[in-house]
């Protein structure tokens, strides 16, 4: 293949001024207006690199040595966890990520024309950003008899072997750890994925945030676990927050983790957790907020602007398990909720008995189909909320809001480029940005949610 004619190419050594940061977290030097991307570099620091590699209109580096420290440089030793990229924002020091994240949203917004219309207040960050998330899914390696968990190194299929996550509960990881020693008992074939051979693929633990219940799911490439009693035994024994272990198979050459087969090797189909008040019931496919003191945060942003008198009617698309679904129902007459996976919305059920609420209506489908069907049926929503996937919303979806004209929308969202090219069209429909808020669900990345309030002018 023909190289690209480009300023700079692959091995080659040259220093540079670092000029901005992408929104993956890289710094960004140009070389006759070239960009190249550079790991672990900030602005205004100056950098001998090393070129790893070049396309037609960019490049990547990685720097040999630092000739200057940037003010916002955070000083972080753990080297394996630098090498797989799960931490794109951890030489930045915390405040610095916050402004970051702030201005990753202005920038969209200014993309649409938006950022007029709208402040972006500073970032809701957290006391402590670390040791925050409550799900773990960590792939595993090395060799029969002498198993590890890890992450990739960044770029590659190669497993870094790590024991402390720094981003995780201290407690998934210690239990991690305790689970792999009790599979190295066994003799257990780690999954090669190159050769689609190997048993043992992935380790999830689920921990909830205030019952402190954990479930583990262990995914296997097959269909049955040597010796299952006894490691189940065993788990149970040094593992004594364990409320429920599942196996799951995933047999597919994937990178999708969960496999769609599940067996119930020990307690009950989900563990439990409370948030808002509420308790809920998470079954190991359901989408649950890896960010628990976080989600309070943002939930409380939902609420405080919803403004619900007891006499409206809600729509809440994309509801999961229905964790704000709920929330809304508290303070609503009705709340109508819908989710594709129908597991969640089966559990949402649960939940709502659980929890006593009455006031939901639940249905499993896509939410650019059922937003139709009930505008058709004379559902008339005085607020919709919605928190779709990083793709944000359909364009069927977003015709069926503009139709019914709710007085209000509720967004919320976990990649700033889609919420604003969404706003943009509620914006051209007759809608008002009235706030956006960025929370900062998770520290040491580049991940970015926010909340934002639209009104019907």
């Amino acid at each position: 293949m023909k190289q690209a004619n480009t300023p700079v190419k692959k091995n080659d050594e040259l220093s540079v001024d670092i000029i901005d940061l992408s929104y993956e977290g890289l710094g960004v030097a140009k070389v006759n207006d070239y960009p190249i991307f550079v790991t672990d570099a900030l602005p205004g620091e100056k950098c001998l690199i090393h070129i790893t590699k070049t396309q037609r209109n960019y490049g990547y580096a990685k720097v040999i040595e630092r000739l200057n420290d940037a003010p916002e440089r955070a000083y972080f030793d753990d080297q394996a966890l630098l090498k797989t990229g799960t931490l794109p924002l951890v030489h930045l020091n915390y405040d610095a990520q916050l402004a970051f994240k702030q201005e990753q949203l202005i920038h969209n917004l200014h993309r649409e024309h938006l950022d007029e219309l709208v402040t972006v207040p500073p970032t809701l960050g957290m006391a402590d950003p670390w040791h925050y998330r409550n799900k773990a899914q960590v792939p595993i390696g090395g060799e029969v008899g002498a198993l590890y968990t890890g992450f990739y190194r960044r770029r590659s299929h190669d497993i870094i072997p790590l024991t402390d996550y720094r981003i995780q509960s201290e407690t998934i990881d210690d239990t991690l750890q305790k689970v792999i020693e009790i599979l190295n008992k066994y003799n257990l074939a780690p999954y090669d994925e190159r050769k689609h051979q190997g048993l043992v693929r992935h380790l999830v633990v689920r921990e909830g945030y205030l019952s402190r219940e954990q479930m583990i799911i262990l995914v296997i490439n097959g269909e049955k676990l040597p010796h299952e009693d006894e490691i189940v035994a065993e788990i149970r024994q040094n593992v004594p927050q364990l409320t429920s272990f599942v196996l799951n198979q995933n047999t597919a050459r994937t990178n999708v983790i969960l496999g769609k087969h599940e067996r119930l090797l020990y307690g009950q189909p989900y563990y439990t957790d409370e948030l808002k008040g509420l308790t809920f019931r998470i079954s190991p496919q359901s989408f649950y907020q890896v960010n628990s003191a976080q989600t309070e945060v943002l939930y409380d942003q939902v609420l405080k602007n919803v403004g619900l008198t007891g006499n409206e009617v809600v729509i809440d698309a994309y509801c999961g398990i229905g964790t704000i679904t709920l929330a809304l129902a508290q303070h609503a007459k009705h709340v109508y909720g819908v989710e594709i996976v129908e597991q969640a919305i089966e559990m949402a059920k649960e939940n709502a008995a659980l929890n006593g609420i009455d006031n939901v209506t639940l249905t499993a489908d896509r939410a650019e189909d059922c937003m139709p069907r009930w505008v058709e049926q004379g559902i008339q929503p005085d607020v919709v909320v919605v928190d779709p996937p990083r793709k944000g919303l359909a364009q069927p979806f977003i015709d069926s809001v503009l139709d019914v004209k709710p007085d209000k929308l509720i967004y919320v969202s976990c990649n700033p480029s889609t919420l604003a090219r969404d706003l943009r069209k509620f914006v051209d429909g007759g809608y008002t940005i009235n706030s956006v808020q960025p929370v900062d669900m998770f520290p040491q990345t580049n991940h970015i949610e926010s909340v934002t309030v639209l009104t019907r002018e």
